[in-house]
């Protein structure tokens, strides 16, 4: 299992990153991927595979294009294509780097990582129906560099990736999909409603690890997050916030209001 995490978080061609992943998924089910009883630690976490004509900026150096033109919607998809193939990638790295965890850890996150990857290429099969494929835009690094910050700490990790970067997409894909329908792109609201359905479960799964770990650990899990987000997080939470969506995700109403006040 550790070998194939690694696998996957290696291949720089995204196409065979997906399929890895699905093959690997496969097998996990199927009873023929196992934990070693006792793996050495970790490496270092890196940067992944990433096509070599990919682009990385600041996200304040991205071009702002508007939905309304052919290729403003292809910027806009492939943008969110980069955030499920980085989810692919944070998903296997919390398999590879956090150990000594239940099973049902690693089962939660090879799911996840399977369905990101099913999401990354629904998504890159909109942005070829733009005429445009992935890596014809640039994109930034946001998501990875919160892997990176938390790679040390896997109750920071389920608190701030899950919870905080991916759970932002059940704040904003509502919106999204009503301007795509708006604009007649109903082919790509449909991937965005497929997709922002199965996020709840990975932010979900984020919630619940992280309040296995703060029990594991004697801190209590709203306070403790109160403070990851003072530490971390402080320009990434905006509202308004998809309660309801962030209420199955497994936040409380407590940690809701909490996120509010926080946004200002």
């Amino acid at each position: 299992m550790l070998d194939a995490a690694r696998i996957c978080l290696a291949e720089a061609d995204p196409l065979e990153k997906a399929a890895l992943t699905q093959h690997y998924a496969a097998r996990f089910r199927a009873g023929k991927l196992k934990l070693p009883a006792n793996a050495v630690d970790p490496e270092p976490i890196r940067m992944p595979g990433r096509p070599a004509r990919l682009v990385l900026v600041h996200p304040r150096d991205l071009p702002r294009r508007g939905l309304g033109s052919p290729e403003g919607r292809a910027a806009f998809i492939h943008a969110i294509a980069h955030i499920e193939l980085n989810a692919i990638d944070l998903a296997w790295d919390a398999v590879y780097r956090f150990r000594g965890l239940p099973g049902s850890f690693h089962a939660d996150w090879v799911s996840c990582a399977d369905d990101e990857s099913r999401h990354f290429l629904l998504l890159r099969e909109r942005l070829l129906a733009h005429g445009h494929d992935y890596a014809d835009f640039p994109a930034h690094n946001g998501l990875w560099e919160m892997c990176e910050k938390t790679a040390h700490d896997g109750l920071a990790r389920m608190a701030l990736v899950p919870r905080v970067l991916e759970a932002r997409g059940l704040d904003v894909t509502p919106a999204m999909i009503a301007k795509l329908r708006s604009l007649g792109d109903d082919a790509t609201a449909d991937v965005l409603e497929v997709i922002l359905r199965e996020e709840v479960a990975h932010v979900a799964a984020g919630s619940r690890w992280y309040r296995w770990y703060c029990e594991r650990a004697g801190v209590e899990p709203r306070a403790r997050f109160k403070e990851l987000l003072r530490e971390y997080a402080g320009g990434y939470l905006h509202g308004p916030f998809n309660l309801e969506a962030r209420l199955l995700a497994g936040f409380d109403a407590d940690e809701l209001a909490d996120l509010v006040e926080q946004a200002g």
